[in-house]
């Protein structure tokens, strides 16, 4: 999978955030504050959840001003609560006041992320299912949703259409079929050189059995399955292909999703229907 944490991204994540944010400057902190005044804030906790963004809060106040001086208290993946601190922030305070909006966008969204996925992941112990993220994330926030379901305890799907191919229902009516799809695909894969691994959506037992007469993926998605027809899909399959639930499973249904025996359940809602943890930056 692509490495979404490779520091140069997330740089470059940082830097167009804050350039959507800050423009051609802070007027504000500018017209009211001298440029040489020093100050300090601490980030509190005025919720309860596992907290994200830690290492990105770090990467943005560098980016912001390295002379800033950050010390952490709390680590991301850590459970918080009401009235903990989770770093302290000393340096320029219009360099403070720049960084603040961003870092507290990504480390509530983050948080929140974090706080759900962690919940859906606690419903499959004992399982051997493991829970992955989607691609239904807000546009150009991808890389902090996909972390946050990291440090949520999720293992990432694809990042992005770049790094996977993922037939789906469209893609197999738009080829004529499954045994197209399939073969056109690894026709592309070689003739491009790409080394990707291919994974297939089916909608019924039909089109499963159809997948297994031609095989050649590595796995095989079975999308809004009734748990009759999941345990019958996974029975099919016996282990030939890993395999993957999906098709709007929340924490309602998750748990026996997974006892159903698949190796992996997708869920849209850890990205897609969250709300925020409420966190604040304050001067002191």
């Amino acid at each position: 999978m692509f490495n979404y944490l490779e520091p140069t991204y997330i740089k470059n994540f940082i830097q167009t955030a804050l350039h959507e944010d800050v423009g051609d400057g802070d007027h504000t902190s500018l017209s009211t504050i001298p440029s040489t005044a020093t100050g300090r804030a601490r980030l509190l906790v005025k919720d309860t959840g596992i907290l994200a963004g830690v290492e990105l809060a770090k990467m943005i106040f560098a980016e912001v001003d390295p002379n800033l001086q950050v010390k952490t208290i709390l680590q991301d993946g850590a459970f918080i609560t009401k009235g903990e601190i989770v770093l302290t922030v000393a340096g320029s305070s219009q360099s403070i006041l720049k960084a603040e909006r961003l870092v507290l966008n990504c480390m509530q969204r983050m948080s929140g992320i974090a706080t759900y996925t962690a919940s859906m992941v606690k419903l499959l112990e004992g399982t051997n299912t493991k829970l992955l993220d989607t691609r239904k994330t807000t546009p150009n926030f991808r890389l902090c949703e996909k972390w946050a379901c990291k440090i949520g305890g999720a293992v990432n799907h694809r990042y992005a259409l770049f790094d996977m191919i993922l037939i789906k229902d469209n893609h197999v009516d738009y080829a004529g079929g499954i045994y197209n799809a399939i073969n056109q695909a690894l026709d592309y894969l070689k003739s491009t050189g790409r080394d990707l691994q291919i994974e297939i959506e089916v909608r019924n037992l039909d089109e499963l059995r159809q997948v297994l007469e031609i095989g050649k993926v590595d796995r095989i998605m079975l999308d809004n399955f009734s748990f009759e027809n999941l345990r019958e899909a996974v029975k099919m399959i016996d282990g030939k292909f890993m395999t993957e639930a999906s098709g709007g499973i929340n924490e309602t249904t998750i748990r026996e999703y997974a006892e159903c025996g698949v190796d992996y359940i997708s869920c849209g809602a850890l990205t897609h229907h969250v709300n925020s943890l409420d966190l604040s930056l304050k001067a002191y």
